[in-house]
């Protein structure tokens, strides 16, 4: 007997065994801990007015102009300092322009300021772990990393599954594997 579909559960596995380097759609956190939804934030005049100097900073950071991008976040943060998307923003700015104490103190701020919830704080534990991970400390890139993911952060997910050492060791045998079959030597 031969059906024509295939399970969801069975759709998952083939699309991990053919895109081994693409987040998962649907992972469990490990500690069975559901994912947090993102806070909504109240839109005050203040917020809408740090909003477009973070818009103007990230245009001008994506131009080349870091020092122009580093004041519109400053000015976003000096208008609504309480909200840590202008602190996340600016990590960004200090890290590509080689403050990396800078950046980390930004990123620690914003997680502070969202009480490690929501999509801000999801961005900065993902930033936070992708300095980490640049700066070798792989144990607390990890543990950012899992956080972000518990707080829905696809990246973050998939790099707890790239710094999986088991997950890594059984990607390469099932891409030799794989290679194997299309080579005809299997």
């Amino acid at each position: 007997m031969t059906s024509n579909t295939i399970s969801t559960h069975d759709k998952a596995v083939l699309n991990r065994i053919f895109n081994p380097n693409l987040p998962y759609g649907d992972v469990v956190d490990e500690n069975n801990e559901e994912v947090t939804p993102a806070l909504e934030e109240i839109e005050t005049d203040e917020a809408k007015e740090a909003k477009q100097y973070e818009a103007e900073g990230v245009d001008a950071a994506e131009a080349g102009d870091l020092e122009l991008a580093l004041n519109k976040f400053a000015l976003a943060i000096q208008v609504c300092p309480d909200r840590g998307s202008g602190y996340n923003n600016r990590a960004q700015a200090l890290r590509l322009k080689g403050d990396v104490q800078g950046a980390l103190q930004d990123l620690n701020k914003a997680i502070e300021l969202c009480d490690a919830k929501g999509s801000a704080a999801c961005q900065a534990f993902t930033q936070r772990g992708l300095v980490f991970k640049l700066e070798g400390d792989d144990e607390k890139a990890l543990e950012d990393f899992k956080r972000a993911a518990a707080l829905g952060g696809q990246f973050a997910r998939q790099q707890v599954v790239a710094m999986n050492p088991y997950a890594a060791l059984c990607n390469q045998m099932l891409s030799e594997v794989f290679r194997k079959v299309k080579s005809g030597e299997m």
